[in-house]
Parts: C-alpha cells; sequence; structure tokens
C-alpha cells in the first residue's frame, strides 16, 4: 500500500512570517525516515499505511503547539492505494514520460 499525503500546517497567531514554525515541522517529517518532498504551498509525504501518515500529521500538530502556537492551520489530500509503491516519483516520471520532458 502506498499512502500519499499532501498537507500544509501552519499557525495562524505567530504573525506574518511563520518560517520558524513550519521548519520545525520539516524537520519532524525528515526525522520519520518517510519519503517527502517539500513544495511552496505544502509538503507530500508517502508512508505505507494511513495510520502513519495520520501519525505524522499528529506529530506535526503536536509539534506547533510545544511551540506555544495557540491556533494552527491545516488541510490535507490523501491518494490511497493498494499494491503499489514509489508512487512519488514514479507518478511524476509517468506525466513526464508522456511529455517527453528531457529532465525525467
Amino acid at each position: 500500500m502506498s499512502v500519499l499525503l499532501e498537507f500544509a500546517m501552519f499557525p495562524t497567531d505567530k504573525g506574518e512570517s511563520v518560517s520558524p514554525y513550519v521548519s520545525r515541522v520539516i524537520e519532524l517529517i525528515r526525522d520519520s525516515g518517510c519519503d517527502y518532498q517539500l513544495t511552496p504551498m505544502g509538503t507530500i509525504i508517502e508512508t505505507d499505511t494511513l495510520s502513519q501518515a495520520l501519525a505524522l500529521v499528529e506529530a506535526a500538530y503536536a509539534t506547533l503547539e510545544q511551540a506555544g502556537c495557540s491556533r494552527v492551520y491545516s488541510s490535507l489530500n490523501l491518494d490511497i492505494r493498494k499494491g503499489k509503491d514509489n508512487r512519488m516519483q514514479g507518478k511524476v516520471a509517468s506525466i513526464r514520460a508522456r511529455i517527453g520532458d528531457i529532465n525525467s
């Protein structure tokens, strides 16, 4: 099974620039050992199970809570597929191959 989770999580009570808080969440994800990709609008992770993905979301919230954040915004998108793995790279490679992308 492959679970792709695209999510964004950040405090809304810490001013205009929240990168110090977001970086704590990214460190947590990096240290978890799961594959991830940071994007300008969120982070994509790939795990083997839904419970692993949701545990990372919960740990991310706990990280912000411990940092003194009283209000946190989050959005989540999930793509769960049995019988597949390495989809984070595979899905992009499939599209690049179809359009003849020289960067693939």
